[in-house]
């Protein structure tokens, strides 16, 4: 268990607030703050972080890191710089800043905000790529994104199959914080191989209505992926034809079923 020595006394029972800061395109650097704490989630730009925290007030006490990709470690430093805040990520020497490293079966005590957060190895969009999470939250980076999964860049079909498995068994009513914007162009992709699923139909709409109010699409509940996302149903019988029938070839096994349908999206 990581056990950094606090800089201030635990803030306890205090209702956590978690809001999305837009960045570059389409991402979300997710803010959890009490009112006077905060912790950011992959800060690929200081900026935002910055003025989020001017304009309401805000302390930084910490930093999650989930893998190395620029856009989300490239505010990392100048955060720390600012507010001389403990950062915890993966070890990988790709990423900058002072950070403690921590894998599965570790947890992070943020204690400006009370809580908790156990770490999860999910390797698969990267190899040295981790997910943190608690009973009410799962802050996934790019491993999972609502209605998909992360491309594959470092991981195999196997790895990554093992980390969603992973992701699929925590409680159904965790809440999943994405850090792309990408739920609306998904949808569109799992109709294109299943476009009689009258659940991602009715997603698309509500995606439709929330994209179009400004609203972010995310989070989700975990539950709702399990049953709509092509990506964690990989061992389906039903999808497992689908996807059959495409490639008369594929074997139905989740795992080449998994690699397959990625490859899909990849040329999507």
């Amino acid at each position: 268990m990581i056990n950094h020595p606090p800089n201030k006394k635990p803030v306890l029972n205090m209702s956590i607030e978690i809001v999305p800061i837009p960045a570059f395109d389409d991402n979300y650097l997710w803010l959890l703050h009490n009112g006077s704490q905060a912790v950011v989630v992959d800060p690929g730009d200081a900026g935002p972080v910055r003025r989020y925290l001017s304009e309401h007030q805000l302390e930084l006490t910490g930093i999650l890191i989930t893998h190395h990709h620029w856009d989300h470690v490239n505010g990392l430093e100048s955060l720390q710089n600012d507010w001389d805040c403990v950062a915890y990520g993966p070890a990988d020497q790709r990423i900058p800043g002072d950070l403690i490293t921590v894998q599965e079966q570790d947890v992070v005590k943020l204690p400006s905000l009370g809580i908790e957060l156990s770490v999860m190895d999910t390797p698969g969009h990267t190899l040295s790529h981790i997910s943190f999470y608690n009973d009410q939250w799962l802050f996934c980076g790019d491993t999972l994104f609502s209605i998909g999964c992360g491309r594959m860049f470092e991981g195999t079909p196997d790895v990554f199959s093992q980390s969603l498995n992973k992701i699929s068994s925590l409680p159904p009513e965790l809440l999943v914080y994405c850090t792309h914007e990408y739920t609306a162009a998904n949808i569109q992709f799992a109709l294109s191989i299943e476009p009689q699923n009258q659940g991602l139909q009715h997603q698309q709409k509500v995606v439709a209505q929330q994209r179009a109010e400004q609203q972010p699409s995310l989070p989700v509940r975990l539950g709702d992926e399990l049953k709509l996302n092509p990506f964690l149903r990989t061992h389906e019988p039903e999808l497992q034809q689908t996807l059959i029938h495409i490639n008369p070839k594929l074997d139905p096994d989740p795992v080449a079923c998994f690699a397959f349908l990625r490859s899909l999206k990849d040329h999507f």
